[in-house]
């Protein structure tokens, strides 16, 4: 299978700390790089993770609180000092278009690429972006802010080729696309060769959703449903219930409660709150829930 992964860079909230950076990731997938969110500090993470800054064609941006999109400027002025010549196009909610256009007026003059604004409507479940071997949707969340989330779809591809059965039947290689297309083979003697006997099935389309930042919603799992892998935010463990829901953030379990009423393979747990020295809380209130529960952290990669 074609790699599909998530780089963590940074899973902090929006008070800085010593031990975590503000939220930024890169989803891998098919050897193409987008980026979700754009905290202070993300292309020093890129840095340490040998992410290769050019390779990213794509930042989507969840909402306009300054820990998800202030390293958005300083990453793009980088872009310009290496030499990027490929378009950047930026997914964000409309009120950064003009606010970003105005920093680039003043701190990117010359940029030899250009910078794409895609304005997204965070209240809407929608395609924003599509290539040939995947989609973007927005998933609405409910912050103090318009805010959404991000889930990257697969599309499903072709059944895989039986070598041995191409080599039985003497079948020649200027055939292979019309039989994963799902053509049968005619022998010279004529006899038909079904294409279930040609084939195996094609790898089930991988998912992943990025869920950061919002209150718990009841209904959330509808749009997450058998979603391979999930983000949610868990910003306090479950002890710190009232002041989630006064600020708009999720605790663990209500994080693994999503998870577990999407049927998800597995959840991605961050944005933790600076309280915490440790997240072990956080990790056994979600684990209690949903036991395929794990921490981000920045530096590690999780297979999608």
């Amino acid at each position: 299978m074609e790699p599909f992964k998530v780089h963590i860079l940074g899973c902090g909230s929006a008070l800085p700390t010593l031990k975590h950076n503000a939220t930024s990731q890169v989803v891998e997938i098919r050897e193409k790089l987008f980026m979700v969110d754009c905290g202070e500090g993300t292309q020093m993470q890129l840095r340490r993770s040998h992410i290769r800054f050019t390779k990213i064609s794509a930042v989507f941006i969840s909402h306009l609180h300054g820990d998800h999109c202030f390293g958005l400027i300083g990453m793009i002025s980088t872009f310009g000092m290496l030499g990027r010549t490929a378009s950047l196009h930026v997914y964000a909610p409309e009120a950064l278009g003009p606010m970003l256009q105005s920093q680039l007026d003043l701190f990117c003059q010359g940029l030899e690429f250009e910078v794409v604004f895609h304005a997204v409507d965070p209240k809407v479940n929608k395609v924003v972006y599509e290539d040939r071997s995947l989609t973007v949707e927005t998933i609405p969340l409910n912050h103090r802010t318009p805010c959404c989330g991000y889930l990257f779809r697969e599309k499903s591809t072709l059944p895989h080729i039986r070598r041995d059965m191409i080599d039985f039947y003497h079948i020649p290689v200027s055939q292979i696309n019309n039989i994963k297309a799902g053509a049968d083979w005619i022998t010279p003697e004529g006899t038909v060769v079904p294409n279930a006997r040609l084939v195996t099935p094609a790898d089930a389309p991988r998912s992943y959703a990025f869920c950061s930042d919002t209150r718990y919603m009841p209904h959330l799992h509808e749009l997450l449903a058998g979603v391979t892998t999930l983000y949610h935010e868990s910003t306090y463990a479950d002890d710190m219930a009232d002041r989630a829901r006064k600020y708009y953030h999720s605790t663990a379990s209500q994080a693994a409660r999503v998870a577990r009423d999407a049927h998800v393979g597995k959840l991605i747990l961050g944005h933790y709150s600076a309280r915490y020295d440790s997240e072990s809380a956080i990790l056994a209130d979600a684990r209690k829930v949903f036991p395929n529960s794990f921490l981000s952290n920045e530096g590690l990669v999780f297979n999608v």
